[in-house]
């Protein structure tokens, strides 16, 4: 993600600029569409970032703007004279920057659009590099070329100077959405932003890839065959290489189709192997496991668990079976009875497999379960059954279209449906990570068996056996997916499973409060993995929570928001209207592996974003015998932003401590305080990389 840290290392003192950063904005737009540079030189990206400046104030928007333009509208201008004089002398030359392919994909843009293509192409890359070149040469009526011309440049320069403007103007909002409850909204948009990008990339550039590859292997293959120790090694090892050869043939089923399935199911087989032996050694994944399990229970609302319950829908038993029964039949109508056994043999198999795994291993399911489930955890099975059967589906839709776009969209459709499904289960509870994962690897390997008996008894078949569809197969197709798609939303809106029961909370008694302190690990906080972090700095006894509330609360101090998605959303309000905030949700955070149960901040300067303290509070399940609770807590705050978006906590951990105690001190709340020295002193990062020290010392306070 590009921020104005990123900008300050491109140019490192941009308060200088001022009369220099308008015309670099002038150039860049003028040399952009000069003879095609902008092909390779990124001027519309020179012009964000300038109006990312201008933001900051370093430069005026508005002359900004007009430079811009003025760039633009003569750079085309100069395009235009030299497509007008030279086109057929260059054309000729095959100058790379005039390639043929670039001018017909030029050429048809103008014959679609006409003269309004000096204006429209402005906007679209690689063909407003061209178009006035294009323009000219087709002698176009320079009035005409030129009202066009400016009314593009116009546009053009308002787009790119604004959207960086903008861009920069929202940071603060980019500051909130990764440092607080909008990581799991962050999360989201990331992950599907990676797979849409995969997606343009290979229906855009997948053909040209495996053409560059292939090309690479022949010429590898080729030199190999010209080199004398080589030729010498073949002859003696001519046994092994007539394997390797039988087994690269694409001519067989025993070819290479059975080679690559082999290999992958061996692949995907010793990732489960690996999984299996995380779950019995306790490696960090499973650390992973209960830590996440307990961070999205705040993200959890009516809304969004309504909506991934009818995800979740899509992985059971009874939906199966009914979208199973109406594949069989499309298949019998569509005469492709050779994908009925592997479509039967992936779903059965898989489930078979995922019932011995859960018998075998006997984990338990969440704590935070949100539903009742009475089959143990691991592997999951619906992530099971979503690789197998929906990415079965997925290769025989695959298969049925021609197009290499269509083709891709299917895979990718796909994959987006199986990790939604894995996905619901880990929201809702049902699953730890580590259990999808497996679901997800015992899956594929079903996946991968059934595609290989498929395409074994393709190779098999008579190659002159072409039945045509069944009659009526079209009107009976829509209705049995019809019907499939009613018995599905039926299922979902009737599907209202018992509510898991509460976990049980044992609270035990302890004489003295350092006595929760059973293992060294509990005396700090810990990463996402179970790893280390900053240690514990204050104990509070107090007979409830309202009472360590009122306290905080009179000391100035204001209670935080849940971190949540509705506390999300309120605190982005607040930032769009400029309203302080100061009990906007702030970073979870782990102790014990839970997050913590409440939090306070107080904001001393004027930002609520950069100035924050903090203090995290984790409830324990002990009591003193007099009944008081015991609580542990971490005081900090924030200095600042790292690379301007992610918030970066200030490493003198003892000072707000202090300032923590001070507060209370004055509020006469404190019944009794004693220092003691909880941990060695020491200095350490934290998770997201901020340094931090501390004496090591702990404030233990009991509340009157």
């Amino acid at each position: 993600m590009i921020t104005i840290d990123h900008i300050y290392s491109i140019l490192p003192s941009p308060e200088h600029f001022h009369v220099w950063g308008y015309w670099i904005a002038f150039f860049a737009a003028l040399i952009e569409t000069t003879i095609g540079i902008g092909l390779i030189l990124p001027g519309s990206t020179i012009i964000l970032l300038l109006g990312a400046l201008s933001a900051r104030g370093y430069l005026d928007v508005g002359d900004l703007i007009w430079f811009a333009i003025l760039g633009a509208v003569i750079g085309d201008n100069i395009n235009y004279f030299l497509g007008r004089k030279y086109f057929n002398k260059w054309l000729q030359a095959d100058l790379w920057l005039f390639k043929v392919s670039h001018i017909e994909k030029a050429k048809r843009f103008m014959d679609s659009h006409g003269a309004k293509s000096v204006f429209l192409g402005r906007f679209i890359p690689s063909v407003k590099e061209l178009i006035p070149f294009i323009a000219g040469s087709l002698k176009m009526n320079r009035k005409t070329f030129m009202i066009w011309n400016v009314l593009g440049g116009i546009g053009w320069g308002f787009e790119w100077v604004l959207a960086g403007y903008f861009f920069a103007q929202s940071l603060n909002l980019a500051e909130l959405w990764l440092s607080r409850a909008g990581l799991f909204f962050a999360f989201l948009f990331i992950s599907g932003g990676i797979l849409y990008f995969l997606k343009w990339l290979i229906i855009h550039k997948g053909s040209q890839f495996l053409a560059l590859l292939s090309s690479l292997g022949k010429s590898v293959w080729k030199a190999m065959l010209q080199n004398k120790h080589v030729l010498a090694w073949m002859e003696q090892h001519s046994r092994s290489l007539d394997f390797l050869r039988k087994r690269i043939n694409i001519t067989t089923f025993s070819g290479l189709p059975l080679t690559i399935s082999t290999l992958a199911f061996l692949y995907v087989l010793a990732l489960f192997a690996g999984a299996v032996e995380d779950l019995l050694t306790a490696d960090p994944i499973v650390a992973m496991d209960i830590r996440t399990a307990n961070l999205l229970t705040l993200f959890r609302t009516d809304l969004l668990t309504t909506f991934f319950t009818w995800i979740t829908v899509l992985g059971k038993s009874q939906v199966i079976i009914v979208f199973l029964f109406t594949v069989i039949v499309l298949l019998w109508l569509w005469r492709k009875p050779n994908d009925i056994p592997a479509l039967v043999i992936a779903a059965a198999g898989s489930t078979l497999f995922t019932t011995l795994g859960k018998i075998a291993f006997h984990r338990p399911r969440p704590a935070t379960a949100v539903y009742a489930e009475h089959s143990f955890s691991f592997p999951s099975g619906h992530a099971t059954i979503a690789v197998a059967f929906y990415g079965f589906i997925a290769y025989l839709l695959m298969h049925s279209v021609q197009s290499w776009n269509r083709k891709v969209n299917i895979f990718f459709g796909g994959i987006l449906l199986i990790l939604a499904i894995g996905f619901s289960r880990i929201y809702l509870g049902e699953h730890y990570i580590s259990d999808v994962w497996s679901g997800y690897l015992v899956g594929a390997m079903w996946l991968i068996i059934a595609v290989t008996f498929a395409e074994w008894l393709k190779h098999t078949a008579s190659r002159d056996q072409s039945l045509s569809p069944a009659r009526g197969a079209t009107p009976i197709s829509f209705s049995l997916v019809a019907l499939a798609a009613f018995f599905y939303v039926g299922f979902s809106m009737h599907y209202h499973p018992p509510p898991a029961p509460p976990p049980a909370v044992q609270s035990m008694v302890v004489k003295d409060p350092l006595d929760i302190f059973s293992d060294e690990q509990l005396r700090y906080t810990e990463t996402p993995l179970g790893d280390r972090q900053e240690p514990l700095n204050v104990i509070f006894v107090a007979e409830n929570d309202s009472k360590l509330v009122a306290a905080f609360r009179e000391a100035g101090w204001t209670v935080t928001d849940t971190a949540n998605i509705p506390s999300f959303f309120k605190a982005v309000k607040a930032l769009l209207t400029r309203i302080s905030h100061p009990g906007a949700p702030i970073s979870p955070s782990f102790w014990n592996a839970r997050v913590q149960v409440m939090a306070f901040a107080k904001v001393p300067g004027t930002n609520w974003l950069r100035d924050a303290k903090h203090v995290k509070i984790w409830k324990t399940n002990f009591s003193l015998p007099d009944g008081k609770k015991i609580f542990v807590g971490m005081a900090n705050s924030n200095d600042g932003f790292r690379w301007g978006i992610m918030p970066s906590i200030s490493p003198d951990l003892d000072s707000e401590r202090e300032q923590m105690f001070t507060d209370l001190e004055q509020t006469k709340t404190i019944d009794s305080q004693r220092k003691i020295q909880l941990v060695k002193p020491l200095i350490g990062d934290n998770f997201i990389g901020d340094q931090f020290f501390t004496d090591g010392k702990a404030y233990v306070l009991t509340l009157r």
